[in-house]
């Protein structure tokens, strides 16, 4: 940790808990004035005080101001997401359409916001917070499935677009992280195949990495910071996996 990000600006998306709240802390740590942007304003204005940054509530589903949140960013962090599970002929077009609008259609619309700054300071960082299931698909998570390889996708098209001009797009994809969003996954699972929670995470979160545990979120921002950085300045376009050996199968 150090100075390494300071006078830079960094937008987290779902900064206020989770993987994003990981982020948010991490790069404040590295020097960096975050804007800690999140639904719920409460929680957000909660991280950005601790860590000196500056909260935004923002419905990334709706019609936000994208270049207000994200048009000054050197740093932008797509985190913000949210799960539904169903089997595909029970999924909910709306539940459909939500997930897309918040994990892929935002990610755009923010990094549409953010480059032309990067462009004429010849510097920026896109990090996208993909998941195994950017590169690997489960059943009942279509629209999750669906968003993430979407994701990986753009975060590409951005890496080729931006990589001559000091800008790098790359995704993260994790494994089971230990997130509010995970822990209600549990309780769905459980519901769904009429277990109990503690058979939901070893028997189907845990069958595939070969490390038995769930990741920490600070693993997550770790790996965030380390894009973000000088020595990083090559990673470009790829898909960093924290997956345990899932995709190794």
């Amino acid at each position: 940790m150090g100075e390494n990000l300071a006078g830079r600006v960094a937008v987290v998306t779902g900064g206020a808990s989770g993987i994003g709240e990981a982020c948010a802390t991490r790069l404040a740590a590295d020097g960096a004035a975050v804007v800690v942007a999140d639904l719920n304003a409460g929680a957000a204005a909660a991280v950005a005080g601790r860590i000196g940054g500056r909260a935004v509530e923002v419905d990334l589903a709706a019609d936000f101001d994208a270049a207000a949140l994200a048009g000054q960013a050197d740093v932008l962090v797509n985190c913000a997401g949210l799960q539904y599970v169903a089997p595909v002929h029970e999924f909910p077009p709306e539940k459909f359409r939500l997930i897309l609008a918040v994990m892929l259609e935002a990610p755009f619309r923010l990094a549409r916001a953010a480059l032309p700054h990067m462009y004429a300071q010849g510097f920026g960082r896109i990090v996208n917070i993909s998941s195994v299931h950017g590169l690997r698909a489960s059943p009942f998570k279509s629209g999750y499935v669906a968003a993430k390889h979407g994701l990986e996708g753009l975060s590409k098209v951005i890496a080729l677009e931006g990589g001559g001009r000091g800008v790098t797009s790359n995704t993260i994809c994790p494994a089971y992280v230990r997130t509010p969003l995970v822990e209600k996954q549990i309780a769905d699972q459980a519901r769904i195949h009429g277990i109990s929670e503690d058979r939901v995470v070893e028997e189907i979160m845990l069958t595939e990495p070969a490390i038995k545990r769930l990741i920490e979120p600070a693993e997550v921002a770790e790996l965030v910071a380390y894009l973000c950085s000088a020595p990083a300045s090559f990673a470009n376009g790829s898909s960093y996996l924290l997956d345990g050996g899932w995709s190794a199968r």
